[in-house]
């Protein structure tokens, strides 16, 4: 009996066989690499997002006439708590890498900063809000930027 047409359909099976569960693989991979980028890009939004609107409603509350300093500091911290800002904050720990955590951390102490001269009663616009909006928006542009970094997306140039 002739063994060489049975050992090549045998070897042409495993080099097929094995092609497929390279590709298979390959193709898992790229799925787990997209995946976990949807999952940084979709964090990064929320946290980015509630920081955002917890800086406008602790500005809205600054702005607003509060009859007592204990009133106008518990509206600003609720204003804090409400905007969502400490979940998402747990999001970007769970899933970004240390950078775009430090980062997003320098961003969230800039807006306590913020949200502490205001339960204080610094008025907005005054000369001592201005440094600590500053510093803020500087932590907010660093932190996108990693962000934007982080996810292969390049640099904006505007801020």
């Amino acid at each position: 009996m002739d063994w060489m047409p049975l050992l090549s359909t045998l070897a042409g099976a495993a080099i097929g066989i094995a092609a497929t569960l390279i590709a298979d693989r390959n193709r898992w991979r790229r799925e787990e690499v997209r995946h976990a980028w949807e999952i940084r890009r979709e964090a990064y939004t929320v946290y980015v997002s509630a920081l955002k609107a917890a800086g406008e409603e602790i500005r809205a509350v600054a702005l607003g006439d509060h009859l007592t300093a204990s009133s106008r500091d518990a509206a600003v911290r609720e204003a804090v708590r409400g905007s969502g800002v400490y979940t998402a904050s747990e999001a970007l720990w769970l899933v970004g890498p240390t950078r775009v955590v430090a980062a997003g951390n320098e961003a969230f102490h800039g807006l306590r900063a913020l949200r502490d001269a205001y339960a204080r009663g610094v008025p907005v616009g005054s000369p001592e809000e201005a440094p600590l909006v500053a510093r803020r928006r500087a932590a907010m542009a660093r932190m996108r930027q990693a962000m934007r970094e982080d996810l292969g997306i390049g640099p904006l140039g505007i801020e």
